[in-house]
């Protein structure tokens, strides 16, 4: 159970800077650094809080980013629902980043599974605080009284005491020693669909996303960075940036030169009138063939070892037919909608932020390091994030504004264009993929191995700290649910220059595109339909057996297509997550076009069904954009593309039918599986394996823009 504590009045003020009495119930999701605390027996500080004003308003601290999964609604929901409130006078509050909240880092599709539990206990405690005080009043016991919907009701009499009326009460009572959660019978608001409670402000206008934030005294900077991975600048010449009206000053930061002006325009007017010589250091020689050719050469050494089970090598010496294949897969940038910014203002003893970041505790350490102050001297706002992805994670943007603010010694908006965001990114690794498979004389499935060549994100932002496998470089391929009876997964490191980044679904996005396509590769050597022929290989009792089931049977797999189309199958596990997608397919002038996309998931339960499905299409979007187009191409050390010309996402022309079917099982045995990523791994094979059925070629290298498809 998580820790629960009772703060007072006073303490609350002190904590949030809001005022008003009444209920707060601090509650603390685990973490690292609340295990420490508890260790050395100091006081415990909740990570998140509820709180219930003597007018019955209910207010809910998020310590989760929003970046459109819809956390600011699930999360209330499941502490609203075990409450009772009355989820009309339910307000959501963005948290302030401080350790007492645990972690906060939004990513890895873990937000709603690893604060379900923790939030219903909060959730429950209010409420048996409640109806304690409501028994007090009365007099009466405990069993004779029921929350429902913003207060307390004794059952015999009728009589009722708002949440409000009992608010300064239950203040006064104990917590709970034993927290009783709801019976998921019970549940009024988790499983149904709600719709989100940001829209609205989204839709008016009146959301705050990281470049919306105004204040009076603030003032804009454009940074300009080398365009050369690790580059830094030699000389450069701001006369001519500062003899532009509304620039202010030009200060050089570890990141570039910065122009700050009173305004965006004129930033961005004054670092184009910048002359800066640049020393582009070593990168300058990096470019895609040469990382290509590089990857290729890596193969022909040994791996280390993700998974070895019988004996791969002798079971394909002896196989009657044999498969090869190479996969390929690119690096791809995030290209969020909102390119990345922070402000930030910089005063004797302080600093304030505010930035749409999804790692707030990491920006707000590293700022605090930078600045020599101790963290909590760091006030950290989190707004809205204009798309993540993984991308703002990394904390570079935020510390990049708080040297360009300390430098200026004004408070200072870094506002980066599209091209800057494009061009210095964290990219998703590129990756080489060498597949062998083995088939009997009754085509079934007797042996595979698969040689997974691609740069460790880890061992390049903690060098050396991969030994061998880097376990989530093999998401994706070493947990494959298939049962081969001989399956060997190598993995092998390959360093670069670029950096590198979590993309959504991570190394998943392109594991998925080598395996599954692969399988598809072995069904039709087999002669078999890909569908039974994964159902044979996952057996009934694998819980991706009745996922790809019911992909199928929803898509209407094996009935006809008008001409010209045909119908792909792909499935991935990975977050906790099963996913099957059946992609329905056309070849329109020499270019795949993607009609319908049937989707099959299983993340055990579901608290908000309509976010769920919407995860899915975000993810089938994003996946699309990756699919057909996406590719990130290095020259001269400098990434090629820049904008959305050269980088396109997919326009809403394009978009598929996306039906999404959820299979759920009860509350009591199954699990919470994440839904961030999930959904976008199975799509790349479902359209390739699609793609196959229509041309017979084999799509074996991503993107598919120039493939002819």
């Amino acid at each position: 159970m998580a820790s629960i504590v009772k703060v007072g009045r006073r303490r609350f003020l002190q904590v949030s800077g809001t005022a008003g009495a009444g209920l707060v119930i601090g509650f603390a999701l685990p973490s690292p650094l609340l295990r420490a605390a508890q260790a050395a027996e100091e006081p415990f500080t909740p990570n998140a809080w509820l709180s219930i004003d003597p007018e019955g308003q209910v207010t809910i601290w998020v310590a989760k980013s929003e970046m459109g999964q819809g956390v600011l609604t699930s999360l209330p929901m499941i502490v609203a629902d075990e409450l009772e409130a009355d989820w009309g006078r339910v307000k959501i509050q963005q948290a302030l980043a401080d350790p007492k909240y645990g972690s906060m880092s939004t990513g890895g599709s873990a937000s709603i599974r690893r604060s379900f539990t923790p939030l219903r206990e909060a959730g429950a405690a209010a409420r048996m605080m409640l109806v304690a005080a409501a028994a007090k009043a009365w007099g009466v016991g405990l069993s004779t009284c029921r929350a429902e919907s913003g207060a307390v009701v004794q059952l015999a009499s009728g009589r009722r005491l708002s949440y409000g009326e009992l608010a300064p009460k239950a203040a006064r009572m104990e917590i709970p020693k034993q927290i009783q959660l709801k019976n998921p019978k019970e549940f009024k608001l988790i499983g149904k669909p709600m719709h989100r409670l940001d829209t609205p402000e989204k839709v008016n206008g009146r959301a705050r996303f990281g470049m919306d934030v105004e204040f009076r005294g603030l003032h804009v900077a454009a940074v300009a960075r080398c365009p050369v991975f690790g580059g830094k600048i030699k000389r450069f010449d701001a006369a001519k940036a500062k003899a532009l009206p509304g620039v202010v000053k030009v200060v050089e930061v570890p990141t570039g030169v910065a122009v700050v002006a009173k305004d965006t325009w004129s930033a961005f007017q004054g670092r184009d009138a910048l002359q800066v010589e640049w020393d582009e250091g070593p990168a300058a020689r990096t470019d895609s063939a040469g990382l290509w050719a590089m990857l290729h050469e890596k193969a022909k050494g040994e791996g280390a070892t993700a998974r070895n089970e019988g004996d791969a090598l002798a079971a394909l010496k002896a196989a009657a037919k044999r498969v090869q294949a190479q996969y390929e897969a690119p690096f791809l940038a995030h290209a969020t909608m909102e390119p990345m910014n922070a402000t930030v203002r910089v005063e004797k003893g302080g600093c304030e932020i505010w930035a749409p970041t999804q790692a707030p505790q990491w920006a707000q350490g590293e700022v605090a390091r930078l600045l020599g102050l101790a963290p909590e001297k760091v006030v950290f706002h989190t707004t809205l994030l204009g798309g993540g992805f993984g991308r703002r994670a990394m904390p570079d943007f935020v510390v990049e504004a708080a040297e360009v603010a300390r430098a200026a010694g004004v408070p200072v908006k870094v506002a980066w264009s599209r091209e800057d965001d494009m061009r210095h990114d964290f990219y998703r690794p590129m990756s080489l993929h060498l597949m062998e498979g083995g088939l009997d004389g009754r085509g079934k499935l007797t042996a595979c191995t698969h040689r997974l060549v691609a740069p460790s994100i880890s061992d390049q932002m903690n060098p050396g700290s991969v030994k061998g496998v880097d376990q989530a470089a093999v998401d994706g391929a070493a947990n494959i649910l298939y049962a081969i009876p001989n399956l060997r997964v190598e993995y092998v490191m390959a360093r670069t220059p670029v950096p590198l980044g979590w993309w959504r679904s991570v190394y998943a996005s392109q594991n998925a595109f080598a395996t599954e396509c692969f399988i598809d590769e072995l069904a039709s050597a087999a002669g078999r339909d890909p569908v039974e022929f994964r159902l044979e290989l996952l057996g009934a009792s694998s819980p991706m057996h009745p996922v790809v089931a019911l992909a199928a049977e929803r898509s209407g797999w094996g009935k006809p297509l008008p001409a010209g189309r045909a119908r792909g199958v792909a499935c991935c596990e990975c977050f906790g997550t099963r996913v099957a997608h059946v992609a329905e397919v056309s070849v329109v002038k020499g270019q795949a076009k993607v009609h319908k996309v049937t989707c099959a998931v299983d993340c055990g339960q579901v608290v908000n069904p309509d976010t769920v499905r919407a995860q899915v299409e975000s993810a089938v979007v994003y996946g699309l954009s990756a699919l057909l187009t996406g590719e990130i191409t290095i020259e001269k050390g400098r990434v090629k593309q820049g904008n959305f010309d050269d980088y396109p996402v997919l326009r809403m022309r394009e978009m598929p039918e996306v039906e999404v079917h959820m299979l759920l099982g009860d509350w009591e045995s199954a699990k919470l599986g994440g839904m961030g990523e999930p959904g976008l791994p199975p799509l790349a094979p479902a359209v390739a394996n699609a793609l196959f059925a229509i041309t017979g070629r084999r799509i074996r290298r991503l993107p598919l823009k120039g493939s002819g498809a």
